[in-house]
C-alpha cells in the first residue's frame, strides 16, 4: 500500500472535459488538507484502449480513479477493469444516472460531452463554495481581495450560513469575525470597501441564540459569551465601528431568514455592477474623453 509520506495520486477520467470531477475532487480535498496529493486528468476518453492503459498504470501505483463517463459500453468495461485490476474508483455519474432514469422511466442518451455546454454556471458555484469554505471565520486574509463579498459581525450573526448560501449563487465570500475589543484586521481596510457587508442583531435575540448554542455544546458555563450586559457592550461596539465606516451597508439579521438577507445583498451587488457598467459606457461615449 501507499506510504503515508508518499505523494498520492488521484486520476480523473472523463469523456468530456473532466472539469466536473476535478472541481468536486478539489472541493473534497479541502477537508483533507494534511494529505499530499496531485491530480492527473484524462479528457475526452472515448475508447476501451484508453481505459485499459489508464487502469493498468493506476493499478501499479494504487491510485484512486474518479470518473464521469456516460457511454454505457465504457462504463461496462470500467466495471470489468475494476474486477481485474482491483483499483479503487469513484463513479460520480452512475448513481445519478440510475436515479434519474428510474424517475423519468427513460434510459439516458449516453452521449458524452453534453455537460460542458451548460456547465459554466455550475463550475462557478463549485469554485465559489470552495473559496468560501476555505475563507470561513477569518481564514486566509492574505487573499481577502479575491472575495466578491466580505461579511463581518460578532459571533452568531449568521456569517457562516449566509456565506455558504451566497456561495451557492456563485459568490465568493469571506467572513471575518469581530471580537470585542480586538482591532479588525488591517487587510480589511486595504481592499475595495464596497465588498464589505456588516451584520448586526438585536442583543436579546443574540443572547438567546448563544444560550442555545451553549446548550447544544453541553456547556453550563456561560461566561461573557451569553451574558446580557456583555452582549450589549459587544453590539454597541460593533455598531460604532459600522457607523465609522459609512461605505459598509449594515443588515439587521434579527429574526430574518437567510434567504431574505442574501436577496438584499445580491440585489445591492447587482445594482452596483449595473451602475458601474453604465458609468463605463458613458465614459466610452463621452466626446470629452
Amino acid at each position: 500500500m501507499t506510504s503515508s509520506q508518499e505523494k498520492m495520486k488521484i486520476v480523473i477520467i472523463s469523456d468530456g472535459t473532466g472539469e466536473t470531477a476535478t472541481a468536486i475532487a478539489r472541493a473534497v480535498m479541502t477537508q483533507f488538507k494534511e494529505k499530499d496529493v496531485y491530480f492527473t486528468r484524462y479528457k475526452n476518453v472515448r475508447n476501451i484502449e484508453q481505459l485499459d492503459s489508464i487502469f493498468a498504470e493506476a493499478a501499479i501505483h494504487h491510485d484512486l480513479i474518479i470518473y464521469t463517463i456516460v457511454a454505457q459500453n465504457l462504463r461496462t468495461h470500467i466495471n470489468e477493469l475494476v474486477r481485474i485490476n482491483h483499483v479503487r474508483i469513484l463513479d460520480l455519474l452512475g448513481p445519478a444516472l440510475t436515479s434519474f432514469s428510474n424517475y423519468f422511466e427513460q434510459e439516458p442518451s449516453s452521449e458524452p460531452g453534453l455537460l460542458h455546454a451548460v456547465n459554466d454556471d455550475y463550475f462557478k458555484r463549485v469554485a465559489a463554495m470552495e473559496f468560501t469554505l476555505n475563507h470561513d471565520d477569518g481564514k486566509h486574509l492574505e487573499s481577502l481581495h479575491l472575495a466578491d463579498v466580505i461579511l463581518i459581525g460578532v459571533s452568531r450573526t449568521s456569517k457562516t450560513p449566509l456565506s455558504v448560501y451566497l456561495s451557492l449563487r456563485g459568490i465568493k465570500v469571506t467572513n471575518v469575525p469581530m471580537i470585542y475589543g480586538t482591532p479588525l484586521p488591517k487587510a480589511l481596510f486595504e481592499i475595495d470597501q464596497r465588498k464589505i457587508f456588516a451584520l448586526t442583531i438585536d442583543p436579546g435575540n443574540l443572547m438567546e441564540i448563544r444560550k442555545k448554542r451553549l446548550d447544544t455544546l453541553g456547556s453550563k458555563f456561560m461566561g461573557d459569551y451569553a451574558d446580557e450586559s456583555k452582549i450589549m457592550q459587544e453590539i454597541e461596539w460593533a455598531n460604532k465601528i459600522f457607523k465609522e465606516n459609512k461605505r459598509w451597508p449594515v443588515f439587521d439579521v434579527t429574526g430574518r431568514a437567510l434567504e431574505d438577507v442574501a436577496a438584499e445583498i445580491i440585489k445591492l451587488i447587482s445594482m452596483r455592477n449595473s451602475n458601474f457598467f453604465k458609468q463605463s459606457q458613458k465614459k466610452e461615449t463621452d466626446p470629452k474623453n
